[in-house]
């Protein structure tokens, strides 16, 4: 095939090649690249020992994924942390490294992102009747991964300094 470059017969060198193109891309963790390596038949001793000497040289530092991943998945799309702690899983990075880089994601900060996605949703609800609107906009941050409590009290915090009537959500007690 045309462009399409050979790799090495070699397992070890075919590993070491099938990471590196990996890695030239986007970051990866460490159970991506497993599983890269596994699908391509790398028998799993050879992957071992590519992975290990390619953490040991710091190509790949699940950590500093983690708290990247963090970091710009609740900056740029809103997410909470349990929806960061999912999409980390997904990407097989390890329980404690998930734990600690979502536990450096301060809870006024994930409050604060919250209530600006509500601020930001709320032009759209305008119109709607209130129950409608109080699912909508606590069904978008439930889909984020915020909790029950927190985007109800949310919204109808938003949805007071708007001038609406809280009583009329049934909000209250809602904590």
């Amino acid at each position: 095939m045309a462009g399409r470059q050979e790799l090495p017969t070699d397992p070890e060198e075919r590993a070491r090649a099938i990471c590196l193109r990996l890695l030239t891309g986007t970051p990866r963790t460490r159970g991506q690249l497993a599983e890269a390596l596994r699908k391509r038949e790398i028998p799993e001793d050879v992957a071992e020992a590519v992975l290990s000497r390619f953490e040991d040289v710091g190509l790949i530092d699940d950590a500093a994924f983690a708290d990247a991943w963090v970091e710009s998945r609740h900056h740029g799309r809103g997410l909470a942390r349990r929806a960061l702690a999912r999409e980390l899983r997904t990407k097989g990075v390890d329980s404690a490294l998930i734990d600690e880089a979502v536990g450096r994601l301060d809870p006024e900060r994930e409050e604060r992102t919250a209530r600006a996605l509500v601020e930001r949703k709320l032009r759209m609800t305008r119109g709607l009747d209130r129950d409608k609107r109080v699912r909508r906009l606590a069904g978008m941050l439930a889909r984020k991964g915020y909790p029950e409590g927190l985007a109800l009290r949310v919204v109808r915090e938003v949805l007071e300094a708007e001038g609406e009537d809280p009583e009329e959500y049934g909000l209250y007690g809602m904590d």
